[in-house]
């Protein structure tokens, strides 16, 4: 059997993530920004929630710990980084640890940077991460506890991932990601393409969430800070420069 993964809208722009392993009926939520939202879903595909995932600890992450932990007795997981801030933990992880959804393995990877103990989960078997607030399509997350050397360090732990890989990220960004992007790296023909795409997929309401590794490796000026063309255009005698004037830039972008 394969592992199901169902994705939802909640709060502003956040997704809910619920994932299953039908074989051993487990269900892990990736993270908990709206507790309702969260069980209204598990219910309505007939799913009992027994884990939770936490990314790191911003409300919008890890804010329905409780109540979701109340009404259903699950475990909750969260970064041992980030732990001191996040209500209900049974257990926390590090990068190198794994944690079990029925026969399916998930590899923590250490991408602080946004909070300094922000994770994500890897599942090999079924191609996909779970990224958080670390990578967004076309963008990443803005550094409000890490630095810059530490965010680029966590980034290139992701490009180390398989291209092929779906990445999961936990907000609906990418229109204003892309107008950075396009400014940040205009030569960029894939990007361009890419940026298109996401106008006419948002003109009709689709998402654009998950994206791939590959797609990303290629488009997101920040994963390729450590591209010569990048370098030049950006400044800086290294990846960890160039993404900090890069970060620095999206911060005040209008």
């Amino acid at each position: 059997m394969t592992l199901e993964i169902h994705q939802f809208p909640c709060l502003s722009d956040n997704y809910g993530f619920l994932v299953h392993d039908p074989a051993s009926g487990e269900t892990a939520c990736i993270d908990t920004p709206d507790a309702e939202a969260y069980l209204r879903e598990a219910e309505a595909k007939g799913w009992k929630i027994t884990q939770i995932w936490n990314t790191h600890w911003h409300p919008d992450h890890a804010g329905g710990n409780e109540a979701i932990k109340a009404a259903t007795g699950c475990v909750i997981v969260a970064p041992a980084g980030d732990a001191a801030k996040i209500a209900g933990v049974d257990r926390t992880v590090a990068h190198g640890d794994a944690v079990a959804l029925g026969a399916f393995s998930a590899q923590v990877i250490e991408v602080g940077g946004h909070t300094l103990g922000h994770i994500a989960y890897h599942l090999p078997a079924a191609v996909v991460a779970f990224v958080g607030d670390a990578l967004f399509p076309l963008g990443c997350g803005r550094m409000f506890e890490g630095t810059p050397d530490q965010f680029w360090a966590s980034l290139a732990r992701l490009k180390a991932l398989p291209s092929e890989t779906t990445l999961y990220s936990a907000h609906e960004y990418t229109q204003a990601n892309a107008r950075f992007a396009v400014f940040a790296d205009p030569d960029n023909a894939a990007l361009h393409a890419y940026a298109d795409g996401v106008e006419a997929r948002r003109a009709r309401g689709e998402w654009t969430v998950p994206t791939t590794l590959g797609a990303e490796l290629t488009a997101n000026p920040f994963l390729r800070a450590d591209d010569a063309d990048m370098a030049a255009r950006w400044g800086g005698e290294s990846p960890e420069q160039t993404f900090a004037a890069l970060r620095t830039a999206k911060d005040t972008f209008r």
